[in-house]
């Protein structure tokens, strides 16, 4: 018997074709691969803001050292102890111009009601270095702290002077050699100056012509001659003598707000609330958790901020079910609150403390202004 026959070809069996549906589904499924792939690397131009974390004013926060310390302390008058809290929000941005989040990651953010995604322009300017962005937003909070303190001491009745600091010079400042961070300018050719716009005003009359400045350096007045330089800003000639300043205050007693690797100027109104709660006997708040936010300044007017919709869900998941929000968000407002919290429409400091006064039981809370 023979086992196999040289002279015979063997022909294999025709493989069955594919289906249409099975072509169908094997090209779909290519295709979304090379647009998921596409959707990984392709660089995109926003990024995502989403909630950042909570601090309560009436409670603690580490130093630079790593420590537990007050977020609010104050030295020079007698305090009280507070209950529940009064937080403040802040709202975190995933990506920046060297590492964009991904179409993917922003498609998933899109349909996330906690986060929002907006044009990188609107963060981080073209021009602008991160390291000078920094710096802006370290300005503005320290800026909002010296308001809130001058606002919440106005409130408890405290004489609060205002005056001018010096911040910093800029590059090739016409102040150079002369001028110093920290120095106050007390008056210019002989005015009295408490406000930036009035020293601006004074150098800007002056036509180029030297500005005589009276500054307090640690405690000594020195009299000083600069001569401002020309410039343009906004398409406008002005003249300029290159410092940027704090609007800052003679305090009668020290207060100070301890909160590091936070920028910006939206927790003003709440760090007003604290203070004023630290000074004051009872429960400004009730012994609830109250959240809110908004600007503030001296004297007492709540500003409009950023990022409101992801604040309160920050304020949600916090644990908050009281929440202030600026007037001015309110269209933000509208239609985006979490299920849990109540939210109040305020224009003043006064105003959150007529509702910070409902909430403790001595008021009306649905006479109050809210977001409609």
């Amino acid at each position: 018997m023979a086992l196999f026959d040289e002279n015979t070809t063997i022909v294999p069996a025709r493989r069955a074709p594919m289906s249409r549906t099975t072509l169908i589904g094997v090209w779909s499924l290519a295709v979304a691969l090379v647009a998921l792939l596409a959707l990984t690397l392709i660089p995109t131009s926003f990024v995502i803001q989403r909630p950042g974390p909570v601090f309560n004013t009436l409670g603690t926060s580490t130093d630079a050292a790593g420590d537990e310390v007050p977020l609010i302390s104050v030295s020079g008058a007698e305090t009280f102890p507070t209950s529940g809290s009064l937080d403040l929000l802040t709202v975190q941005v995933v990506g920046n111009r060297d590492r964009t989040p991904s179409w993917f990651e922003l498609a998933l953010a899109w349909f996330d009601p906690s986060k929002a995604v907006i044009p990188i322009d609107q963060v981080f300017p073209q021009g602008q270095s991160t390291e000078e962005r920094n710096q802006e937003s370290a300005v503005m909070m320290v800026d909002s702290q010296k308001e809130a303190t001058a606002a919440a001491l106005t409130e408890l009745g405290y004489d609060v002077k205002p005056m001018v600091r010096v911040y910093a010079l800029t590059d090739d400042s016409a102040a150079a050699g002369v001028l110093e961070p920290d120095d106050i300018i007390r008056a210019a050719d002989g005015q009295p100056i408490t406000e930036t716009d009035e020293l601006r005003a004074i150098i800007n009359d002056a036509d180029g012509a030297p500005v005589q400045l009276t500054i307090d350096r640690g405690g000594q007045t020195l009299t000083e001659s600069i001569t401002p330089k020309q410039a343009t800003v906004d398409g406008e000639t002005t003249w300029l003598i290159g410092i940027t300043t704090l609007h800052d205050y003679d305090f009668p007693i020290d207060v100070t707000i301890q909160l590091d690797n936070v920028g910006g100027p939206s927790a003003g109104m709440m760090f007003a609330l604290g203070i004023i709660d630290t000074l004051s006997g009872g429960d400004l708040n009730g012994g609830e958790e109250v959240a809110g936010t908004g600007t503030i300044d001296s004297s007492g007017t709540v500003g409009p901020i950023g990022g409101i919709r992801q604040k309160m869900y920050g304020a949600k998941d916090a644990g908050a079910t009281w929440f202030l929000a600026p007037k001015d968000n309110c269209d933000e407002v509208v239609g985006h609150i979490p299920a849990g919290l109540r939210v109040f429409s305020v224009a003043t400091l006064d105003d959150a403390l007529d509702v910070l006064a409902a909430i403790r039981g001595d008021g009306d809370l649905d006479a109050l202004p809210t977001c409609e």
